[in-house]
């Protein structure tokens, strides 16, 4: 095989895409954990002006790829090895060999564990990511949860959209100064050490541990997300400072002939940017192969 991608999200499935139609022999790996699933509507994917679901657009991927003969294998690649010039990725029951291997395995975002979520996120109560529908939860009554430095940050970006923003801290901060002077200044309340949060059909409750109860139209769950990268890792890829793959122009990583594209690459968790990665990706991995004339 030409290529092995691992992950079917979008920059995955792009890049299926792309290197079939070079006539390149591509077969993809999926777990199953795209982020873009919990997409409600997005209006931010170029070419849906009405805005598209994300269990929708993966569909439409996923399909386009399949019409040039791709195939798309449910497992979960648990190690990469090297043999003489190939990579070799196991699953549980099966392996595949290939000569050129993409990582498209995104990240995990860590969410509240509490009951209703995916209801929740379905619902546009709990929200994943403000760059992407910000601009939906307009006028809203927002809280951002997470530790003091990210709630504030995402809450200020979140300013743009609405006038009533709260940062739910979830542990104390050493430089609370500075961060309630950016609050202030950016019109933004703090508060701190919520006891419980609650979810219903309209909105979610937090209650704290001075017994106060504030309600909100939508939250914002800012408490991390860790990028898939440990297949890439065990091979010796370097990772940056905050755990994404470090890539060059091509999108390949420190090892040779292994690339890797979209969330697991970029802080900007975004289908557009995933798609430019899977772009580049697959035309690199196109010349860096013996030619394939007719």
């Amino acid at each position: 095989m030409d290529c092995l991608i691992i992950g079917a999200g979008p920059a995955g499935l792009t890049a299926a895409t792309y290197l079939a139609r070079f006539k390149r022999r591509v077969s993809i790996v999926d777990a199953g954990s795209s982020r873009a699933r919990y997409i409600p509507v997005s209006h931010n994917v170029p070419g849906f002006p009405f805005g598209i679901a994300g269990t929708e657009l993966l569909a439409k991927l996923r399909a386009q790829a399949e019409q040039f003969g791709v195939t798309v294998e449910s497992d979960r690649i648990q190690r990469i090895e090297r043999d003489d010039r190939e990579f070799v990725a196991h699953a549980s029951q099966k392996q595949w060999r290939a000569r050129r291997i993409l990582l498209a395995t995104g990240v995990v975002d860590e969410q509240p564990r509490i009951d209703g979520l995916d209801d929740a996120i379905e619902r546009g109560i709990v929200r994943i990511c403000a760059i992407c529908d910000g601009f939906e939860a307009q006028d809203h009554r927002i809280a951002v949860y997470g530790p003091m430095e990210q709630a504030v940050r995402h809450a200020t970006f979140l300013r743009t959209f609405s006038r009533s923003v709260t940062a739910v801290s979830t542990k104390a901060e050493s430089d609370t100064e500075r961060l309630h002077a950016l609050a202030a200044e950016s019109g933004i309340e703090i508060r701190a050490n919520p006891r419980q949060l609650a979810l219903d059909e309209t909105g979610c409750e937090f209650l704290f541990d001075d017994e106060a109860v504030e309600r909100f139209d939508t939250v914002y769950p800012v408490l991390g997300a860790k990028g898939q990268t440990q297949l890439a890792v065990e091979l010796g890829a370097k990772v940056d400072a905050t755990g994404e793959l470090v890539v060059d122009r091509h999108m390949q990583t420190s090892v040779e002939h292994l690339y890797a594209a979209g969330d697991v690459v970029s802080g900007l968790n975004q289908v557009s940017v995933a798609v430019g990665h899977a772009a580049i990706a697959a035309t690199a991995i196109h010349n860096s192969l013996p030619s394939n004339y007719l």
